[in-house]
């Protein structure tokens, strides 16, 4: 008999940093190498089974005549490999396989009775497997629900070592680059918002089976273009067994600590979840399905005006997915979520009327199909499909039964039913005629429509009537890739191939009406109109938007804008292993298209265009070799296992903005009217109010890029212990953004700076034939247009330790940079915190906001110092504790200022993002912060498992202050303006069954 017939035991060498299958589907791997300690034995032909709760199939691998073998595609879950042969069970070793990673499972055979076979279960931290980047982490199920981690996705990135902690509700994380350039996967599905690159509202977290994090030195595998960090989760799956949860949670008001700066919290939130999961067709076809519902209230307080009605959001989700292995080689998995979110009662301001709050709704939709074939032992394929819906609507609670028009009167004894009024406060000094009257006709609203203030009498300044505006907008995204990967064996070294393709389309769709006529405020007779003849005084003035577009019988047209782009992309990877060093060699090439509305290619033209109102063309085109994005990468097993890595790597982001931002239709569909009215409600005059419009892009402009160098090393201690440790250098250049287009020939000098460098001057207009292309077509004087000198540096040194045990896991990481340039996409308005336009805000617009207006300094997300230290423990008496510290340096700031570029005192819009002083010359306090969790479990007899769970956020109650009033004639300026949430309490029971 064969000496391997008797083999029993053995160890994992682990940490070897291997190449990793193609992760189109949302999966892992294992890998590893067998030897046997008998001479002259051999392992070739050995079959390795992997079986799994979550694979309907099991798969199997044979060893190669050198011992290796390779188990692509695997779900992630906890695996059992059974090493055999034709006389039987040679071994069995445990080993967990995590999202986006491969683990390594190197196994030796020694010589004993077969019947003393025990399972071996390989214990390893996520730092040594192997995965698409050198920087990258992997956490389990158990992981993620152990965790103190909320229910929004977005509370997972706490999670990414070494990125910033952040409490935004809308911008991502600065990750060595602009938060609009991090990456949400969902399932595999972006879920990140067309136009924008922020994170979409809705996605929670009660359905996350496993996360991955990558964060630099990635391969030409995935198709990663992120300028930030990449994050995936995979949702829960059906097993062979029927398995089932419920749970609810509740944060109650009471549970809140005092919120700094607010008299008292408000808000009640409960989430209630439920899933089930089983066999539809045992060891072939599994389902899972769950609903969800969280739910906001509050109690409005009264307002000036009397009692309101209260604050409301409740949202539906349903997911359903199934998991079907027809054959052992092939694995399919479809799911489809739903999520509709309804509420009313927001908007109320404490000077304003019950009537004038407005609705919200969101309907959400996630398809997803993946598969995977597993064509031989060297050759894998597979594909995925994602759709991505997000449509939203802002909507007034009390609905109005008319739209006004230019020309049409305002009934101003029901200005309850016309609008939005704002009710005048009386000039403090009135001794004009104008001034006399202007108080006069006041008092009259006051008394009809004002408020009873605390002495007694009528007031001005409230606000009544109903919400102006109804706001349409919603967002799309289409994906499709396919790759395939092969092993290939050369002489002394080891290939494995990767080739894939991708292709995606998002778009935007916008409708923004008004109800009424809209805002109303009150002139009294103090300004003239501006387009009469004569200029005579007005009263009123009404905001309205309208579509400037009109059909062919002189009709304004549907104000609807339509905005997208496509992107393709093409990747290769060779991952060569030679001798104890792997030589990554990629590339990933990209192809972008944006699409306007408005314009006709026309042959014969400057410009190669005409006029076409909501038309869509082809607005700008980035070429395939404009987006040429390397990926090189080696590494030294110098004792088999523990390793040094070097990469580059090249990524062009993908958010931007400019399609809607530069379309020709942009203010066409959507124009702001003022409309004014004499003393008794008659119609004066309608004056466009100016906003942006069509813009030229100048021609063969780079698009934006960040260069990256890694230098790091892996080392596997005993017992479960990994580290770390690197230093990353990125750069960021060729920044796109709006401009006028004569700022270098024209502003010359100005302010204590000296404004336009001479160097710039020289270089004359953006676009030279501006004038005869906007002879043709029209379109704005502001031009897009590559930042001049535009940049970003970031450098890092981190550590980072992992321990993994049986009823432990830790991962505890410190990181000291710094993050330097003149372009800061994430600090170009005074709410930040938001989706602003990329490629199209105030930075660069006008005199304080060039690049060469103090822009050169310290960037808002730089974090000097981040300590992240994140883990939980399981006890004998079957309870969970967890826990998440962090430590990070403040937000840096600067002074904003009109009058130091001589554009008045106090100016308000001239001062926002004009920097008085370096980018940066200032910072806010430090921040720390310490989350806990306990859960209990209670099992007796053959009842459901019933587990009661307390999460306790910012234990100590560290509300520390950021995003500064910059604004130096602003009241509060130099004072937080926002604050890290308050401690507060979430209590939850759950029964599984």
């Amino acid at each position: 008999m064969n000496p391997i017939a008797k083999a029993v035991a053995a160890a994992l060498v682990a940490g070897s940093l291997m190449s990793v299958p193609s992760l189109a589907q949302e999966a892992g791997g294992i890998r590893g190498k067998v030897t046997a300690e008998a001479a002259g034995s051999t392992v070739g032909g050995i079959t390795v089974t992997a079986t799994s709760d979550v694979m309907p199939k099991p798969r199997t691998a044979t060893v190669r005549p050198d011992g290796s073998y390779n188990l692509p595609l695997l779900l992630p879950g906890k695996y059992t490999l059974t090493f055999s042969n034709a006389a039987g069970v040679l071994q069995r070793v445990d080993v967990e396989v995590l999202l986006d990673q491969t683990s390594i499972a190197d196994v030796a055979l020694s010589a004993t009775r077969a019947e003393d076979l025990q399972v071996v279960t390989i214990v390893s931290s996520g730092l040594s497997r192997q995965g698409n980047a050198s920087l990258g982490n992997s956490l389990s199920a158990k992981n993620v629900e152990s965790l103190p981690v909320g229910q929004s996705y977005r509370d997972l990135l706490k999670l990414v070592p070494g990125v910033q902690y952040s409490e935004n509700a809308v911008l991502g994380p600065s990750a060595g680059g602009s938060g609009v350039d991090n990456k949400y996967g969902f399932d595999g599905v972006d879920v990140s918002l067309p136009l924008f690159g922020n994170l979409a509202a809705d996605p929670s977290t009660h359905d996350v089976a496993n996360v991955s994090m990558e964060r630099g030195g990635v391969k030409a595998i995935g198709f990663n273009r992120a300028g930030g960090f990449s994050i995936n989760t995979t949702s829960k799956s059906g097993t062979n067994e029927f398995k089932g949860t419920v749970e609810y949670k509740v944060q109650p008001k009471s549970m809140v600590s005092k919120v700094r700066g607010v008299s008292k919290y408000l808000l009640d939130q409960s989430w209630v979840n439920a899933g089930f999961g089983g066999p539809i067709v045992e060891d072939s076809l599994f389902f899972y399905a769950s609903y969800y519902r969280p739910e906001v209230t509050r109690d409005n307080p009264t307002t000036a005006y009397g009692a309101v009605k209260n604050y409301e959001s409740i949202r539906n989700e349903y997911f359903g997915k199934l998991t079907w292995a027809p054959t052992e080689d092939l694995l399919f998995n479809v799911s489809l979520r739903t999520s509709k979110r309804e509420g009313n009662g927001a908007g109320i301001g404490s000077l304003d009327a019950d009537s004038v709050s407005t609705g919200e709704r969101s309907e959400q939709s996630i398809l997803t199909l993946d598969g995977s074939w597993i064509a031989s032992e060297n050759t894998s394929v597979s594909f995925k499909f994602g759709k991505f819906d997000l449509e939203t609507a802002g909507t007034p609670d009390k609905a109005l039964s008319f739209v006004g028009k230019p020309g049409d009167k305002l009934n101003i004894a029901d200005l309850t039913n016309a609008g939005r009024f704002t009710v005048p406060t009386l000039l403090a000094t009135a001794t004009t005629p104008a001034q006399i009257l202007f108080n006069q006709q006041a008092q009259l609203l006051i008394n009809q429509y004002g408020y009873i203030n605390s002495a007694g009498v009528k007031a001005g300044g409230g606000r009544i009537g109903a919400w102006p505006e109804i706001n349409d907008q919603d967002f799309y995204r289409d994906t499709f890739e396919v790759a395939i990967d092969h092993k290939l064996e050369i002489g002394s070294t080891s290939h494995q191939l990767h080739a894939g393709v991708k292709f995606s389309e998002i778009s935007e769709e916008l409708m923004r009406t008004t109800q009424g006529w809209g805002v109303i405020s009150y002139a009294g007779g103090t300004v003239n109109t501006t387009t009469t003849t004569p200029r005579v005084p007005y009263f009123y003035q009404a905001t309205i938007t309208e579509s400037g577009a009109k059909d062919v019988n002189g009709n304004p047209l549907k104000p609807l804008i339509v905005s997208s782009s496509k992107s393709y992309n093409i990747e290769l990877n060779d991952t060569i292993t030679w001798e104890n060093f792997d030589f990554n060699l990629g590339v990933l090439i990209s192809k972008d298209e944006l699409y306007g509305q408005g314009l006709r290619p026309k042959a014969g033209t400057v410009s190669g265009f005409e006029l076409a109102p909501g038309n869509k063309y082809k607005m700008y085109t980035i070429d395939w070799k404009d987006m040429i994005q390397p990926r090189l990468g080696i590494t030294w097993r110098y004792d088999g296992s523990n390793t040094v890595f070097a990469n580059f790597a090249s990524y062009n982001p993908e958010a931007s903005s400019l399609s809607r931002a530069a379309s020709w239709d942009r203010n066409l569909f959507s124009r702001v009217l003022d409309v004014r009215f004499d003393q008794n409600g008659n119609f004066l005059e309608s004056a466009y109010r100016g906003s942006s419009s069509g813009k030229v892009f100048v021609p063969d402009m780079k698009p934006r890029r960040v260069d990256e160098f890694t230098l790091g090393t892996t080392r596997q201690l005993s017992e479960g212990w990994a580290l770390r440790g690197h230093v990353r250098y990125r750069e960021g250049s060729h920044f796109w953004e709006d401009i006028w287009n004569f700022a270098r020939s024209q502003e010359g000098t100005y302010g204590p700076n000296g404004g336009v460098p001479q160097a710039l001057r020289a270089l004359g207009d953006y676009v030279p034939n501006l004038a005869a292309i906007r002879a043709e077509i029209g379109g704005s004087t502001y031009v897009i247009a590559e930042v001049d000198g535009g940049y970003t540096k970031y450098w890092e040194a981190s550590v980072e330790a992992e321990w993994t045990g049986e009823r432990t896991y830790l991962n505890a990481s410190y990181v000291r940079s710094r993050y330097r340039g003149n372009f800061d996409q994430d600090n170009t308005t005074t709410v930040n915190d938001a989706n602003t336009f990329v490629g199209s805000s105030f930075y660069n617009d006008a005199r304080g906001q060039y690049v060469w207006d103090n822009k050169d300094g310290t960037l808002s997300g730089d974090r000097p110092h981040i300590l992240k230290i994140y883990g939980h423990y399981t006890t004998d008496w079957k309870a969970n504790i967890g826990a998440y510290l962090v430590y990070q340096s403040g937000q840096p700031w600067e002074t904003w200022s009109s009058n130091y570029y001589g554009n008045g005192l106090v100016n308000a819009s001239a001062a926002i993002s004009s920097f008085a002083e370096p980018a940066g010359s200032r910072r806010a306090a430090s921040h720390y912060q310490l989350d806990l969790n306990y859960t209990q479990s209670f099992k007796v007899g053959s009842l459901p498992m019933l587990k009661f769970r307390a999460d306790v956020f910012n234990v100590l109650d560290r509300q520390t202050g950021y995003n500064i009033q910059q604004v130096e004639f602003a009241s509060n300026y130099g004072q937080p303006r926002s604050y890290f949430l308050p401690r507060r309490v979430q209590l939850s029971v759950r029964v599984d069954f």
